[in-house]
């Protein structure tokens, strides 16, 4: 897992009064010795007269904006800059809005995306493209989903593994969600929690041999202990701080979260498309809505993003002149 050095902050919306992603982004670059960039996607559509609209005064149109938008992240920087933070600004037309923020974080090599999640309930978020649910699933840069706008404080963060692999993650996923934890729990002065959630029925088979009930749910238990152990062993987390529940991953996740009044959630996510992904879904997805927490979501080593590298530059909509 890479230090973090550079973080890329998305600003929906660099007029507004509370920017609580800003704020968070610059207490971690305080605490990693790291700098930042504000970026700001403008996606909106330039509606173009096919007749009477000249290349060079859509080129103005779009220097316009875009200077806008610079001078309004210019003076958040500024902000900024007067407490020591070393952050620059950006503004670039693109879209969509989440390919555009993946661009710019793997052009500027990022190691750290923090957007704020969007806001109300995410049904049907992968037909609307939603930008954090999209960033959840495309952007090869861990993403920080922040949905409390209290700066953190001696936080607590709870990381989720599957070291049975049960779900479908790669094996060495979980060494990457535990060294991200780690690292931000010791940045931020925090404590280290780490939960794994297993299913007592996978040992059912062991029934079919005349085992009862109880010492099915035993032997399940005691693996999962067992995987458990060898998967933070050398993370030198504590026993008091390893949750074991036999749930179902989200249900497991939610409920420790909320006893332990969690601050921040490091899940992994698999990326998944097709049948696949609707039958199987994603834990990282569907927690997106229902934790109380912010979210930090990191990819498995080797995963590849589908967003094209080029930037796609204004949606440009030419008007047909009337017949």
């Amino acid at each position: 897992m890479p230090a973090i050095r550079r973080i890329l902050v998305a600003v929906k919306d660099p007029s507004a009064r509370s920017l609580p992603a800003v704020a968070k982004a610059l207490q971690l670059a305080r605490a990693f010795a790291a700098e930042v960039e504000l970026f700001h996607a403008i996606d909106s559509s330039i509606y173009a007269d096919a007749i009477g609209m000249s290349e060079g005064r859509l080129l103005e149109i779009e220097g316009d904006e875009r200077t806008q938008f610079l001078q309004r992240l210019e003076r958040v920087a500024a902000r900024a800059r007067r407490h020591g933070a070393t952050v620059s600004a950006a503004a670039e037309w693109d879209f969509p809005v989440y390919e555009a923020i993946i661009r710019e974080a793997l052009r500027r090599r990022a190691d750290l995306i923090v957007a704020e999640r969007h806001a109300g309930r995410h049904i049907a978020a992968g037909l609307l493209g939603l930008s954090d649910w999209e960033l959840l699933r495309l952007s090869p840069v861990p993403v920080l989903l922040v949905k409390r706008p209290r700066p953190y404080h001696r936080p607590v963060v709870l990381a989720a593994v599957d070291p049975t692999h049960a779900f479908a993650k790669p094996a060495r996923l979980d060494a990457q969600i535990l060294a991200l934890a780690r690292r931000f729990s010791e940045a931020l002065r925090g404590k280290l929690h780490v939960v794994h959630a297993y299913d007592p029925l996978r040992a059912s088979v062991l029934a079919e041999t005349g085992a009862a009930a109880v010492s099915v749910q035993q032997a399940a238990a005691a693996a999962a202990a067992a995987a458990l152990e060898r998967a933070v062993r050398s993370a030198a987390i504590p026993a008091a701080r390893r949750h074991l529940r036999g749930r179902h991953p989200i249900d497991a996740v939610l409920e420790v979260a909320a006893e332990l009044r969690s601050d921040l959630a490091v899940l992994g996510a698999v990326s998944r498309s097709g049948l696949k992904r609707l039958f199987i879904g994603n834990t990282a997805e569907q927690l997106l809505d229902r934790l109380p927490c912010d979210l930090l979501v990191v990819k498995p080593t080797g995963f590849k993003s589908r967003v094209p590298r080029p930037r796609r530059g204004a949606r440009l909509i030419t008007l047909q002149p009337p017949y």
